[in-house]
């Protein structure tokens, strides 16, 4: 009998010390004094301290700040491959490299990126997301320190430590979208996709102003592979810490369950023979293709064309210990600032026009990928004899650019069940970077190198090669605005049929055993 008094009494103050801890703030009442209902309770006691940690910790874990964490993991993400394109020029000249094989850094990147996305997009679904993120960020933020230690002569060991860096990135491109996707729905889900995705334009525009302040700081571009892996590792830190692990689909149901889960090979089928997923993801890959080949030659472009104006008196980086171009930190600011404006009205946008026609999300991106072609043309016409000029129509050609990154997101969500969406994400980023900027860089380095073969001397034709190079995007951004009409025209029979799905899948939480 003591023996069971005594476990009784143990399990008493177990549940007691887990359920009803507390300190002298929360047995108060508004008027000070102790409530008598709790000051009676012999189970209630102080909580210690490491109690009092985890109770914080889990207040703070709100999707809300969850939200926050991951589109600041995503900021780093495209803070640190932006970096790189920033001190493209010093690389060039460090590594005695030419267009095309300074190029090879970003394709071989996208192309370890695109590779690893979809073995992620298969983990995404079937295992924990977080634990997954953080160590990819750690992974990544690790290896883009190292690299930036890697001496001249091994210019091959730099392109490979890229590669690994894709690899890393590729992790949390793949799987944090859903795990926003599960913590809202309908145009609040809307809004913390806008907010998620910002951070690419932000953190693109962020690498740039990093990498070229950084290596004016210090007097070598080497130090600009060193700030962002302390922040990753931050990052990584506060994922584990912060960032729930919702489930999935937990926001669609309303609080129904999956009580079924698909296999990987029905899941490729099915995404197979969804047209509006299929025709917004080749969409994607079009924008991919015009923004991976800004990323690295529109800085060059336009520092060209400072030498071609005569406003630049000579190359920027001849008898340099550092190339004095400061074309990378003007077209990383705009980047900011033209992502934060393009996501921002493009969420309006829509939210405006759903109002009006329910084929809204589709629409609005493919207007604003014609009306940016336009303006990406128009830089090709002006640099040659104003540079503000051509600041200007990136400046409104990017904005254009960038309204529809949140909005594919968000079609993805509509058209797909949530069981099946890291695997559509995965693998919408592995067709839009095989198709778009895993190719693109180099293609664009390799029609210059070729178009300047005969007058190589000349700074004339070093600007106007790169130029006719990069004329080949606007066409591109004008296909890609045909396949996001092409998406209109499914997108309604599509997201019903997702919604169809999802009813067979699953199951009120509401019967429960007894």
């Amino acid at each position: 009998m003591r023996s069971i008094s005594n476990t009784s009494q143990r399990k008493k103050k177990k549940r007691g010390c887990r359920g009803s801890c507390s300190n002298l703030d929360e047995v108060r009442t508004l008027s000070g004094s102790m409530s008598p209902a709790l000051k009676s309770n012999p189970d209630l006691h102080a909580c210690k301290p490491g109690q009092k940690f985890r109770a914080a910790l889990l207040r703070c874990r709100s999707p809300v700040v969850a939200a926050v964490i991951l589109s600041f993991g995503n900021v780093l993400n495209y803070m640190d491959r932006c970096t790189v394109a920033g001190v493209a020029l010093d690389i060039q000249k460090d590594f005695e490299v030419s267009d095309s094989v300074v190029a090879l850094l970003q394709t071989v990147f996208i192309c370890s990126f695109m590779v690893a996305a979809p073995i992620f997009g298969y983990l995404g679904d079937r295992f924990n997301r977080k634990a997954i993120l953080s160590c990819g960020i750690f992974f990544w933020s690790t290896v883009t320190l190292l690299s930036s230690f890697i001496s001249k002569e091994y210019y091959w060991l730099f392109v490979l430590s890229r590669g690994l860096v894709g690899i890393g990135e590729s992790s949390y491109s793949s799987i944090s979208p859903t795990i926003i996707g599960d913590l809202f729905t309908n145009n609040k889900r809307t809004m913390m996709l806008s907010f998620f995705y910002l951070a690419i334009p932000l953190g693109s525009g962020l690498g740039y102003i990093l990498g070229t302040s950084a290596k004016v700081a210090a007097g070598d571009w080497h130090w600009a592979l060193r700030v962002s892996p302390v922040l990753g590792m931050t990052a990584a830190a506060l994922i584990l810490l912060f960032v729930p692990e919702p489930k999935r689909g937990s926001a669609d149901q309303m609080g129904g369950r999956i009580k079924t889960r698909t296999s990987w090979l029905c899941d490729m089928k099915t995404l197979a023979k969804n047209r509006s997923y299929v025709f917004s993801s080749l969409a994607s890959a079009a924008v991919s293709f015009a923004t991976g080949a800004f990323g690295i030659w529109i800085p060059i472009y336009l520092a060209r064309a400072q030498v071609v104006q005569k406003t630049a008196i000579a190359e920027p980086c001849d008898n340099e210990e550092i190339c004095s171009s400061t074309e990378s930190f003007v077209f990383g600011a705009i980047t900011c600032i033209t992502g934060l404006l393009g996501v921002l009205i493009g969420a309006a946008t829509t939210r405006l026009c759903r109002k009006k026609t329910e084929r809204a999300d589709p629409l609005v991106c493919a207007v604003s990928m014609l009306g940016s072609a336009i303006f990406i043309c128009l830089i090709f016409v002006v640099a040659k004899k104003n540079i503000i000029g051509a600041y200007v129509c990136i400046f409104i050609g990017e904005t254009l650019l960038f309204l529809n990154w949140a909005i594919t997101a968000d079609i993805l969500m509509f058209v797909v069940i949530p069981t099946r969406r890291a695997t559509a994400v995965a693998f919408q980023s592995f067709t839009s970077h095989l198709l778009g900027d895993a190719g693109s860089p180099y293609l664009i380095g390799l029609i210059s190198d070729s178009l300047r073969q005969s007058y190589a001397t000349s700074s004339l034709w070093r600007f106007l090669s790169l130029g006719y190079a990069l004329m080949l995007c606007p066409f591109i951004i004008v296909l890609g605005g045909m396949f996001f009409l092409a998406t209109a025209l499914f997108f309604l029979d599509d997201r019903e049929k997702a919604q169809n799905q999802l009813s067979q899948l699953s199951r009120p939480s509401t019967s429960v055993k007894v």
